[in-house]
């Protein structure tokens, strides 16, 4: 098994993430957590990447963060911590592979190995950072802000700038319609900052720089 996982070289405790870990394989689309789950084991990403998201009463979603190679989701930590239902859905952005470890491991770990204390404070704590950023961007941010951030993350985390994906999913995880977004995808298309095909989005190799720029 080939883990990337930070902070975690130590020989024993990567045995043990062997021994006693799950792999799990998904395909795009795919959930990893469901809202109201009890998580049994804890899911740290092996390969691909994942989606966070926010659901509300009405099934509508918000995006939250994305979890790359060697993270873990806080939210489900703390769920398997406190045996709690998970707050939050984790769906896959692209054929990932994930690593599930057994919740009584969790906890014996913590208090066995630093290496994986320090796993978790750090995870805590990229995590939180990522879901307060996600409050401002609501609180602060205009849309149109909000749409390009979103398309430059959305293409780094797929290492793409070839992005499938439909304006409705782009408004549901927005938390706006869909006219909103087409209407602020065809004024980005007007300024040469996009490329619109049915359900495809091609973005400039340096929309980062230039949200950077709006961002200021």
């Amino acid at each position: 098994m080939s883990m990337q996982i930070p902070f975690i070289t130590d020989p024993t405790l990567l045995e043990e993430l062997e021994k006693h870990g799950k792999i799990q394989d998904f395909e795009p689309g795919q959930p990893i957590i469901e809202p109201g789950q009890y998580l049994k084991t804890v899911p740290i990403i092996l390969e691909g990447s994942v989606k966070v998201m926010r659901t509300d009463e009405e099934g509508h979603d918000l995006l939250l963060y994305y979890l790359d190679s060697g993270q873990t989701c806080a939210v489900s930590l703390t769920c398997c911590s406190t045996s709690s239902p998970s707050d939050v859905k984790a769906v896959a952005e692209e054929k990932t592979k994930v690593l599930g470890v057994p919740v009584r491991k969790h906890e014996e770990w913590t208090n066995k190995f630093s290496q994986w204390k320090d796993f978790v404070a750090m995870t805590y704590q990229k995590r939180f950072q990522a879901m307060f950023q996600a409050i401002d961007d609501i609180a602060f941010k205009k849309m149109d802000e909000r749409l390009l951030k979103y398309l430059v993350l959305k293409s780094k985390q797929l290492k793409t700038l070839e992005l499938s994906v439909t304006h409705q999913e782009i408004a549901s995880e927005l938390g706006t319609s869909r006219e909103v977004v087409s209407r602020l995808l065809k004024q980005l298309e007007k300024r040469k900052l996009v490329e619109l095909e049915r359900n495809k989005i091609y973005v400039r190799d340096d929309l980062e720089t230039l949200l950077e720029e709006v961002s200021r």
